[in-house]
């Protein structure tokens, strides 16, 4: 039978409270398995589309709700592995399994006589008499067969499915070539005064970085955030700042095999298309269909409000930058690559404290601690952490999850430090999501698996990874998605975690983050990492003084990025993205010292899958409903 082809190491997690057994995953097994893993599916999917007996919600969405089971476990171990420790093998098979993948969802979505069984229980919902978890079930399968063409004459569903396998590709091929000038480039240093300015703990982490790349003894910025921005902040040479800044915004945007300009292009034109197919004015109007702002206008008008402000708060935040330049007796407008260095001068100036004197206090083993510790006295559960457990890389980290009466709720990976084969940001993912349904193995319901995927910068051997303050609050927003994951008690996988509405997802990392500058938690876990002493109160009363320091320059930052993203959504096919991003950039009148926080060549939350497309500005929806709720 075609089951046997799949790896039982895929599939059949035997290891610590039912985790996969890491240690066992090879790579060369995974074409095959997702082969007979699709092929299982398909003949599932067509038990239920074929089912003689009447539609029930028994019969048709609690059976597609458990379909599929290898599917989702080969997929769940194949995407954590392309995204956080990746290689040839994998990346090839990534850009062969995507379109694949797209191809047999879309199979799904326009299998008649499954739709039809869907449709008819959606139309008499009223008499079924559904719990509001049921109805939402069932609405998000009724909607999904809907947008993928389900209602749509068979050639229109031909062109739609491939679209979608198309887009998979491109997606794809996107994130692989941020990786790849992620990955390709570093500027190496020598001591002296190309060093000038870096405090230790850069330098540390620049050492570690070079050594990776064979050059003991030398320092590489590398275009890992949590180098270059430090070195951006602290190095005197504004000539090294420059270089290094301008291959970091640069990223997919280098003119050979893995500039990204094309594929956004292409990207954008099938996104419009698809739209159209499904009646939707824009690709916007099709993904803010079900997300709470639901159209273009309120998204945009929500994004104005807030860009007026930041940009005069920017400006303001410049002309202070500008004034520290001219007193230095250079005579340079503020450039991009010099904001975050005169913005860290502007901070000790105004607040008497610079980054490199609060990074000590922030241990990487502290905030995680820290981390639970709030966890434990908001919803009375506490990690235990299990050495010796096979994990996908040696850096992970395995926790249990256990409530007051120390029950196992969940396991949580933490994956923390950058490397080479991880791509670029922070993410929260699952390998299993919590549900109480029966399944096919005679199991009832799952344990939710949790991870979390950081790009710290890793110490040396012996030495203590310290963070910036904004690496404490992607751990503790990181730590709150995994939180919505592992905290779920719903009866539907679909409506698990973080299966909410794009604009909510974000609601439950961001108020997370409030709790990281509660004064009693920083008192506690911001110690030094030689002496072990707390964070002096005159600091920490520095700290909380200036958390909404240089924040025009953020939010300008951020709201670049958001505006450019629903102007690309709401025009459709350009001929040009660059010259549309630019367009925008003049219209809105962003400072020539700012730059946006993604240009659009390296931009992954949009183009590198669909996510965030047309969805950018949740963040900051979010935030509104996260300042009422803290």
């Amino acid at each position: 039978m075609t089951e046997t082809r799949i790896d039982p190491a895929l599939v059949e997690w035997s290891g610590l409270n039912g985790l996969p057994r890491f240690d066992l995953v090879k790579d060369e097994a995974f074409a095959a398995s997702f082969d007979a893993a699709l092929a299982a599916h398909e003949a599932e999917i067509d038990a239920i589309a074929g089912n003689p007996e009447p539609p029930t919600f028994e019969n048709t969405v609690v059976a597609l709700e458990i379909a599929g089971d290898e599917l989702s476990r080969v997929s769940a171990l194949f995407w954590s592995r392309a995204g956080a420790n990746t290689n040839d093998t994998i990346q090839a098979l990534e850009r062969e399994i995507a379109p694949k993948m797209s191809r047999h969802y879309s199979k799904i979505g326009t299998n008649a006589a499954l739709f039809r069984r869907i449709d008819t229980l959606w139309e008499g919902r009223a008499a079924l008499n559904l719990s509001l978890e049921q109805t939402r079930v069932l609405e998000r399968h009724w909607k999904g067969f809907v947008k993928s063409g389900a209602k749509l004459e068979k050639p229109e569903q031909d062109r739609l499915s491939a679209i979608n396998e198309t887009l998979a590709g491109l997606g794809a091929k996107f994130g692989q070539n941020v990786l790849a000038d992620e990955k390709s480039w570093a500027l190496l240093l020598d001591e002296g005064e190309a060093l000038d300015g870096l405090p230790d703990f850069l330098k540390d982490a620049m050492a570690a970085a070079a050594r990776e790349r064979g050059e003991d003894g030398r320092y590489a910025v590398t275009l890992s955030r949590s180098i270059i921005e430090p070195f951006l902040t602290f190095s005197t040479r504004r000539d090294l700042r420059e270089q290094a800044f301008r291959a970091w915004v640069a990223r997919g945007e280098n003119a050979g095999e893995t500039d990204n300009r094309g594929i956004v292009r292409d990207t954008l034109a099938l996104r419009a298309e698809k739209a159209g197919l499904l009646g939707y004015a824009n690709f916007a109007g099709l993904k803010l269909d079900n997300p709470m702002a639901k159209t273009p206008e309120a998204v945009n008008g929500l994004l104005m409000q807030v860009w007026e402000k930041a940009v005069a708060r920017a400006r303001e935040e410049e002309a202070e930058l500008a004034a520290l330049v001219a007193g230095e007796g250079r005579n340079h407008p503020v450039m991009p690559w010099d904001w975050r260095h005169y913005a860290e001068k502007l901070r000790a100036k105004k607040f008497s404290f610079s980054e490199a004197e609060l990074k000590p206090y922030l241990q990487l083993e502290k905030v995680i601690e820290a981390c639970f510790d709030v966890a434990e006295r908001l919803f009375g559960i506490h990690a235990v952490e299990k050495k010796d457990v096979p994990v996908y890389h040696p850096d992970v980290r395995v926790f249990e999850i256990r409530d007051r009466d120390d029950r196992l709720v969940a396991m949580f990976l933490g994956d923390y430090f950058a490397r080479a084969s991880k791509r670029s940001g922070a993410w929260m993912s699952s390998y299993q999501s919590q549900h109480r349904l029966p399944l096919k193995n005679g199991a009832t319901g799952e344990l939710p698996i949790i991870y979390n995927v950081c790009n710290f910068a890793k110490p040396a051997e012996g030495k203590s990874a310290l963070l910036s303050l904004d690496d404490a609050r992607t751990l503790f927003h990181e730590f709150g998605h995994a939180l919505h994951g592992m905290l779920s008690d719903v009866t539907y996988p679909s409506v698990s975690g973080t299966g909410v509405s794009r604009d909510f997802v974000e609601l439950p990392s961001q108020l997370y983050e409030h709790w990281l500058t509660v004064p009693e938690i920083l008192t506690r876990y911001a110690v030094h990492y030689q002496t072990g002493e707390a964070m002096p109160h005159a600091l920490l009363d520095k700290v909380l003084a200036a958390r909404t320091f240089n924040s025009g320059f953020a939010t300008v930052e951020f709201t670049s990025s958001a505006l450019v993203d629903m102007a690309f959504h709401t025009e459709g096919a350009v001929e040009d993205p660059m010259a549309v991003q630019a367009a925008v950039l003049e219209r809105i009148g962003l400072p020539q010292s700012i730059v946006m926080r993604h240009a659009t060549p390296h931009f992954q939350h949009v183009f590198s899958g669909d996510g965030y497309s047309a969805g950018y500005y949740s963040y900051m929806w979010s935030e509104v409903l996260d300042a009422d709720a803290f």
